[in-house]
């Protein structure tokens, strides 16, 4: 526990506290996993089970480990775990200011499909919920949040 709360303060300015991590592993469909480099754990991932899907809750890799393929590994159990489960898709939400996860979940074939309004507590903030299926035909999404407005001035047009 103490090395995946090293990663989750360095990795978010809003983190979770030891007692989310144990709050939320207590519940049976909870699960928690980490990824070690020479025994030494450099990344963890926290993921509901649900009825047809599966949802990472939390997901982090030690900044001075990242882009080394560690969460790309985790990402791809994960969705190794979609057959085996029968469930065939994975949902998760990232605030709208953090354009790094965006950008990794993109390139691991998941797909934004709405724009969670006010989702967080601390702050204002907007999330994109984005989801990956065994079957990935995306659909069509606009984005349509505070950001959007300021990058893309025809949305306000149409």
């Amino acid at each position: 526990m103490p090395a995946v709360l090293e990663i989750e303060a360095a990795s978010f300015e809003f983190a979770w506290t030891e007692e989310d991590f144990i709050c939320c592993l207590r519940q049976r469909n909870c699960i928690g996993m980490v990824a070690e480099v020479a025994g030494e754990v450099v990344g963890y991932m926290i993921y509901e089970l649900q009825k047809s899907r599966l949802r990472i809750l939390n997901f982090a890799v030690a900044p001075e480990n990242r882009r080394g393929g560690i969460g790309r590994q985790m990402v791809r159990r994960l969705v190794d775990k979609l057959s085996q489960q029968r469930r065939t898709e994975i949902v998760l939400e990232v605030r709208e200011t953090n354009l790094p996860a965006q950008l990794f979940f993109k390139g691991e074939g998941f797909r934004a499909f709405r724009v969670v309004h006010d989702r967080y507590d601390d702050t204002t903030e907007d999330a994109y919920a984005m989801h990956f299926a065994l079957s990935n035909t995306p659909a069509a999404f606009k984005p349509a949040n505070r950001i959007s407005a300021f990058l893309m001035p025809e949305a306000d047009a149409a």
